[in-house]
């Protein structure tokens, strides 16, 4: 069995006490400090009689509790339940309804969030000195690896957000990849800026930490800060969204300071264009690799490593993909409607199959059924295809492709196509009501800054690299795209505000 994320930490803490674990804004523990503290948390928790499998709410935004309190559930067999600080109170208050945590732990700046909630609440102002005064004597608890330790919402992307069932297995493949895909060692300095109430925080932010490495905090994802941070701590990895990778390159470009020292870049959400990589590479002069996950697989499960990333290189199409699966992983590309695999070049579903993938949906069997087959293979709801050599190339979301006079259209395809564009910073492409197709491709763009691309020549563009019922009858410039926590693109979002300005197009 491999070892759990919570015993790597205890180990760490145990040969390396003072090596630096985890540092916020002017705080930084040691790995000694970070077991002590979830020690003292766990038995802060067990005094509220939190037991196994009861929730901890955390309504924060980034700060060391994230990892304190997680090595504390782990150490007690409690469930960690991080909020999204941006919903709503109402969206906030449906979520803690759902997951019925024991207690929330909340910064006194959310408190407002959490109006009319009837749940015991520890306001962080004062939790410091609470925690400072329970005792450092580890509890004597046999943990269950395979029980849930997080509850993890879904950012709701396509419809309501599900409360996700991550164990101590699931996630100790964390350490595999950090050192086997990665790169990561005990001297790696791991910048995570994503949201903590994600997959993609939370479980990335373990990489460095599953080597005894320095895990570094970051709310602000202002270029200026990214760069800031980067450079005072001596980061050598980070993860970020393709749109955070643009707003770098163009902080550089407008006169801001480029950071160094970074050794490896990891991306996700979309690809990386051709154009962006090459600013991307001369700037950082790091490696970069992709990373395709989800919340139901506790993280990533296919990554295109760098050697793969050389826009002159022999195969520079394998930019689109998202890599090939991860050794611990299974993949089958399966066409929904007949349940039968497809073969290379043709789309079909994702499943995956792996130690990885979920316990399932919180208190939702059907759901869950939905989602992983009797044989424990998780339909991911993407559309892809494999090439020959196994790289696979995410078309789309099933319930996000565009039927357009009987044939299927891929936004992402067309995304990929004028992504390359040199005048297009970020695109999303979207099916909108047809007259005659009943459907054709729309296409939004941001422009890079300083240009001024024009309609007709964007779709020109497309015509030259897809056949034309694949390609956008229109384009619509905007100075932003919505977006998720984590910069996912809402496409749900995306047609509201469609709907409200548009008419069938004709």
């Amino acid at each position: 069995m491999q070892p759990t994320l919570l015993t790597l930490m205890q180990h760490f803490a145990a040969e390396t006490p003072d090596a630096k674990c985890l540092a916020f804004d002017d705080e930084l523990l040691t790995f000694a400090d970070i077991d002590r503290r979830s020690t003292q948390l766990a038995n802060v928790l067990r005094e509220r009689g939190v037991g196994a499998g009861d929730r901890v709410a955390l309504l924060s935004h980034a700060a060391c509790v994230f990892y304190e309190l997680a090595y504390a559930c782990a150490k007690i067999g409690a469930i960690m339940m991080p909020l999204n600080w941006r919903l709503a109170a109402g969206e906030i208050a449906a979520i803690i309804a759902d997951g019925e945590p024991q207690l929330v732990l909340v910064q006194d700046v959310l408190a407002d969030r959490l109006t009319g909630v009837a749940v015991e609440t520890i306001d962080l102002t004062a939790f410091d000195a609470l925690r400072d005064a329970a005792s450092d004597v580890p509890p004597k608890i046999t943990v269950n690896p395979d029980a849930a330790t997080l509850l993890l919402y879904t950012s709701g992307t396509t419809g309501v957000p599900k409360g996700v069932l991550i164990s101590q297995t699931n996630l100790s493949y964390v350490e595999r990849m950090a050192r086997e895909v990665w790169a990561f060692t005990a001297d790696s300095v791991n910048l995570v800026a994503m949201p903590l109430f994600h997959i993609g925080g939370i479980g990335y932010g373990m990489m460095a930490l599953s080597q005894g490495g320095h895990t570094v905090l970051l709310e602000k994802l202002d270029p200026a800060s990214v760069a800031a941070t980067i450079d005072r701590h001596g980061v050598t990895h980070t993860f970020f969204v393709p749109t955070v990778v643009q707003r770098l390159v163009d902080h550089v470009d407008t006169g801001g300071i480029a950071p160094q020292g970074l050794q490896r870049i990891l991306y996700g959400a979309a690809p990386i264009g051709e154009p962006l990589l090459r600013r991307a590479i001369a700037l950082f002069g790091c490696e970069f690799s992709h990373a395709y996950g989800a919340t139901e697989t506790a993280g990533t499960v296919i990554s295109l490593p760098p050697h793969e990333h050389d826009p002159d290189g022999p195969t520079p199409e394998r930019l689109r993909s998202c890599g090939r699966p991860l050794p611990w992983v299974e993949l089958q590309l399966v066409d929904p409607d007949t349940e039968v695999r497809v073969a290379p070049g043709e789309v079909g579903e994702v499943r995956i199959r792996s130690g990885m993938v979920m316990i399932g949906y919180w208190r939702k069997p059907a759901e869950t059924a939905a989602a992983v087959t009797p044989d424990g293979w998780l339909r991911t709801g993407d559309a892809a295809y494999c090439d020959g050599e196994g790289f696979v190339f995410i078309h789309d979301r099933y319930k996000d492709m565009i039927v357009s006079g009987g044939e299927n259209v891929y936004p992402t395809e067309i995304e990929n196509v004028l992504g390359a564009h040199p005048d297009v910073g970020q695109v999303a492409v979207i099916g909108v009501p047809h007259a005659k197709w009943g459907e054709t491709p729309r296409a939004y763009v941001v422009p890079r800054i300083g240009a001024d691309p024009d309609e007709a020549a964007m779709i020109a563009y497309t015509r030259e690299h897809l056949a034309h019922y694949k390609c956008p009858t229109s384009v619509r410039f905007v100075g932003a795209l919505p977006q998720n926590a984590s910069g996912k693109i809402l496409k749900k979002d995306l047609r509201t505000l469609d709907r409200a300005r548009s008419e069938i197009v004709a």
